[in-house]
């Protein structure tokens, strides 16, 4: 199985006919996601082309596309300045599943269309600033990759997008059920705990990774969350243990104040919920082949 997204989604991508959107458009058709439309409503009603044969339609929104095609996952790929606008779209469209790619959104902006989707309450959030998610073997829907692993049983949550490509190149001899990656900004849809609950329900995930970064007590929450109510072995690794206190580094989000959300302080608190946690991305996928080994 696979959590959130799997070999039935259908997907549509919302700035689809743009540079970004084309190109990992025809990744996620090339890996076997089912992409069955587009969204751009200077360009509705054209067929655009892509590598392999695949023909896909424009529509002048997502509520057309949904109807037409019966699409219930969309990636956004729109610039900052449209995102807000094009997440309000997609909610109100009730997209089960919306993925923001896009980096750069203002916090306010995210703020307001969390805020309006979490009021709806049917539809799920993945972002933004992030890679999105993939079940290997099964669908795609952003810009992981699709060939850096193939189908297992570990489940992997991360902060950073190129932490999970490491982690997944470093686990690609076991594989995963569903990696998310939920981004790094101050606010963000799905969280850490949310893909926690998902893969400890899911009944094909033995075993997760979980990254987190310096920044906010995201981490320290997850532990607790873990503590009481994940059963299933968890291996974690927090990035930023050399960062300067104060600065910004790479993520909006990660960012130290004091001595709060910094990486000795995730790790301890990860640690007393019984997670392993690496001081690199290879001591943890180690650790985490340990698990595997032990689980049989």
């Amino acid at each position: 199985m696979a959590i959130f997204l799997d070999d039935s989604s259908k997907v549509i991508v919302q700035g689809m006919t743009g540079s970004e959107g084309m190109k990992h458009t025809q990744r996620m058709l090339t890996s076997g996601t089912q992409v069955v439309g587009g969204v751009n409503p200077r360009k509705a009603g054209q067929q655009v082309e892509f590598e392999g044969g695949a023909s896909v339609p424009v529509f002048g929104s997502v509520a057309e596309a949904m109807e037409a095609t019966g699409a219930n996952v969309s990636v956004v790929f729109v610039p900052p300045k449209f995102a807000k606008d094009a997440v309000i779209e997609a909610v109100d469209a009730q997209i089960p599943l919306l993925v923001v790619i896009t980096e750069g959104i203002a916090v306010r902006d995210t703020a307001e269309f969390w805020a309006y989707a979490r009021d709806k309450g049917t539809t799920r959030i993945v972002g933004p600033n992030c890679p999105g998610l993939i079940s290997p073997g099964k669908s795609n829907a952003g810009i992981i990759p699709a060939d850096i692993a193939g189908p297992g049983r570990i489940g992997l949550v991360s902060k950073s997008g190129t932490l999970t490509y490491q982690m997944m190149y470093e686990l690609r001899e076991i594989g995963f059920s569903t990696a998310v990656g939920i981004g790094g900004d101050p606010i963000i849809g799905t969280t850490h705990i949310d893909c926690l609950q998902a893969f400890q329900d899911d009944p094909e995930t033995d075993a997760i990774v979980m990254i987190g970064e310096i920044g906010g007590d995201a981490e320290e929450r997850a532990a607790a969350y873990i503590k009481e109510h994940v059963t299933k072995p968890v291996v974690g690794y927090v990035a930023g243990f050399t960062a300067p206190e104060g600065k910004t580094m790479g993520h909006a989000g990660a960012i130290v104040s004091g001595s709060s959300g910094t990486a000795a302080a995730k790790k301890e608190a990860l640690e007393a919920a019984g997670v392993k946690v690496g001081k690199t991305p290879s001591e943890t996928a180690e650790l985490m082949r340990q698990v595997i080994a032990s689980l049989g």
